[in-house]
């Protein structure tokens, strides 16, 4: 167990680490987990998005987290960006989560696919 500590990064940085990461992706032994939870709304977290075709705020918050992860399921580290420069949502850990998506990318030129789930707690 390898525990690696993620703060604010910016693409470049994200895209970096990913690749340093990349080669232990390629050994069975290794388990790569990625612990976040996603929106936080309100005032007192200054996020607020709301998208009323959605329906009430929580579908809104549930649509906009949902969007998140199917980019993350369909391993797109750009698209990932991209949604996280569109929305701002505030997953905190999306900065590890653009890391393990580069490095699923670079894995990828060594024609290996990974698969990247999500497992919900139950409260």
């Amino acid at each position: 167990v390898v525990p690696i500590l993620v703060g604010a990064l910016d693409r470049t940085a994200e895209a970096t680490y990913g690749r340093a990461l990349a080669p232990y992706l390629l050994e069975d032994a290794n388990l790569f987990i990625i612990s976040s939870d996603f929106c936080h709304w309100g005032r007192r977290f200054k996020y607020t998005h709301y998208d009323p075709s959605a329906g009430e705020i929580f579908q809104s918050i549930e649509a906009l987290d949902r969007k998140g992860m199917r980019l993350i399921e369909q391993q797109d580290a750009d698209g990932f960006a991209d949604y996280q420069h569109a929305f701002h949502n505030t997953i905190c850990g999306r900065h590890p989560i653009a890391v393990l998506l580069h490095a699923l990318d670079h894995a990828r030129s060594f024609e290996v696919r990974h698969e990247v789930q999500f497992v919900r707690t139950i409260e």
